[in-house]
C-alpha cells in the first residue's frame, strides 16, 4: 500500500502536515475532504530499500519495544487506551517519538482507532506494526499482541546486531590493511627511491615494479579519489533501482562466505515475521503481503509474492517457495507439513528459532575465518613490499662483500 505525504488547512486557517498509507491519492483526498480540510498538496513517498531494513530511521527500535511492552501492561491492567497513551507521552524521553505519540493520542481522542492512528505515521510505525495492532483490536487481545510484538522487535533487533557485529570487525581490519598498504606504497616507498637513485645501480625487477606502482599512484591520486567516489555513488544509485537491488541481493546470496549468512538471516526473518502475523490473527494474504514488503531481499520478496498468488489460486505456500534458491528443502517441507496439519505458525516458529541459532554459529565462524585470512593477506602484501625494498640493499651488500 503506497504512503502519501499531505499538507492541508483546517477551518481556522492553520496548516497541518502528515503521512498516511492508503490505496490511492484520490482516496486520500476524499478522506481529507470528509474531515473538512482544504488539501494543499499530496505527494507519494517512494519506499526505501536496504540489505536488512530492520528498524525505523527516525525512532530507535528500543523505543518501540518499550512502548509496546508498557502499553501492553497498561491495557492488561484495564487502563483505557487514551489514558495509557497520555501516560506514554509524558514519560517518553525521545523527542521525535514523543511528538508522534502526542499526535496519535490526539487522533485517538478524536475518535480514530489505535491502528488507524499509528498507520498515519509510517516513518515510525511500519505496516507490520500497524497490522499487528489492528489484529489485536479486532480479536480483543490487544495486550497479548502488543507483548508479542515487543518480543518480535527484540528478536529482530538482536538478529540485526549480530549480523552487524560480525561484519564490523572484518570491515575494520580490511580498512586498516588497505590504509597501511597505501601508506607504505605512497609515503614510504618514495623515500627509498631517492636512495636507490643515488646509487645508480640496476634495480631488481620487483623493486622496479613497486617503484612504478608508487609513482603512478602518487601522480594520479586525485583521479583515484574521484574514481572511487564516482564508483561508490554509481553503485549506490544502481542498487536503489529495482534491477540493481535484485542483482545486489542475488550477488550477496552467491558470495562464498557471506552468502550462507545472508540466506540464514533472510529465512529467520521470513519465518519469524510470518509466524508472528499468523499467530496474531492477521489474514494469511495480508501477512504474506507484509512479509514481502519487509523481506529486505528481493529474491525472498519474489518468492513470497509467488506464494501469495499461489494461495489466491487455492494452492499452498510451500510449492512456490520450493522453486526459490533461498529456501532449503527442510524449510519448505516443514511449511508444507504445517499447512496440512493446521500448525503453520508452530512450524514457522521452529524454523525461525533454528535459523537464528544457525546465524549465531555462522557469525562466530565468519569472524574466526575472515580474521586469519585478512591477516595473512596483509602479511603477504607488506612482506612483498619489504622484500622488494631490501632486494637492492642485499644486492649491493653482496657486491661490496666481494
Amino acid at each position: 500500500m503506497p504512503t502519501f505525504a499531505y499538507t492541508v488547512k483546517d477551518r481556522t486557517g492553520q496548516t497541518h502536515n502528515g503521512t498516511l498509507q492508503i490505496d490511492s491519492r484520490q482516496a486520500l483526498v476524499e478522506q481529507l475532504w470528509k474531515q473538512d480540510f482544504v488539501v494543499l498538496s499530496v505527494q507519494e513517498h517512494e519506499p526505501r530499500r536496504g540489505i536488512m531494513p530492520i528498524g525505523r530511521p527516525t525512532v530507535p527500535l528500543n523505543q518501540l519495544v518499550i512502548f509496546s511492552r508498557q502499553l501492553a501492561t497498561m491495557v492488561n491492567s484495564g487502563i483505557p487506551i487514551l489514558v495509557a497513551l497520555d501516560a506514554m507521552v509524558e514519560q517518553v524521553e525521545h523527542q521525535v517519538f514523543r511528538q508522534v505519540l502526542k499526535r496519535v493520542k490526539d487522533e485517538v481522542e478524536g475518535g480514530a482507532g489505535l491502528s488507524a492512528s499509528l498507520g498515519k505515521h509510517p516513518g515510525v510505525f511500519s505496516e507490520f506494526f500497524m497490522n499487528m495492532v489492528k489484529a489485536g483490536e479486532s480479536s480483543g487481545h490487544l495486550d497479548e499482541i502488543l507483548d508479542r510484538l515487543a518480543t518480535y522487535l527484540e528478536k529482530s533487533d538482536a538478529l540485526r546486531r549480530k549480523v552487524l557485529a560480525s561484519l564490523f570487525y572484518p570491515a575494520l581490519v580490511s580498512f586498516m590493511a588497505f590504509s597501511i598498504t597505501a601508506f607504505l606504497v605512497i609515503v614510504i616507498v618514495p623515500q627509498f627511491k631517492q636512495i636507490f637513485t643515488s646509487l645508480g645501480a640496476q634495480l631488481p625487477l620487483p623493486t622496479r615494479v613497486l617503484l612504478a606502482v608508487s609513482d603512478w599512484l602518487r601522480q594520479h591520486i586525485l583521479l583515484e579519489i574521484l574514481a572511487a567516489i564516482g564508483l561508490a555513488v554509481g553503485v549506490r544509485t544502481y542498487i536503489r533501482t529495482k534491477r540493481g537491488q535484485l542483482w545486489f541481493d542475488q550477488t550477496c546470496l552467491k558470495l562464498p562466505i557471506i552468502g550462507k549468512l545472508v540466506q540464514k538471516v533472510a529465512i529467520a526473518r521470513f519465518a519469524r515475521t510470518l509466524s508472528t502475523l499468523v499467530k496474531s490473527g492477521v489474514p494469511i494474504l495480508t501477512s504474506l503481503e507484509i512479509v514481502a514488503k519487509t523481506a529486505g531481499n528481493m529474491v525472498v520478496e519474489r518468492a513470497v509474492i509467488n506464494a501469495r498468488a499461489s494461495i489466491k489460486e487455492g494452492a499452498t505456500i510451500a510449492d512456490p517457495l520450493t522453486k526459490s534458491p533461498v529456501f532449503p528443502v527442510m524449510v519448505t517441507r516443514m511449511i508444507s507439513v504445517g499447512e496440512k496439519t493446521g500448525a503453520l505458525e508452530t512450524m514457522l516458529t521452529k524454523i525461525a528459532d533454528f535459523y537464528e541459532s544457525e546465524v549465531d554459529t555462522a557469525v562466530s565462524g565468519l569472524t574466526a575465518l575472515i580474521e586469519p585470512l585478512i591477516i595473512a593477506f596483509l602479511g603477504l602484501v607488506i612482506g612483498a613490499i619489504v622484500i622488494a625494498l631490501f632486494m637492492p640493499v642485499l644486492t649491493i651488500t653482496s657486491v661490496l662483500g666481494r
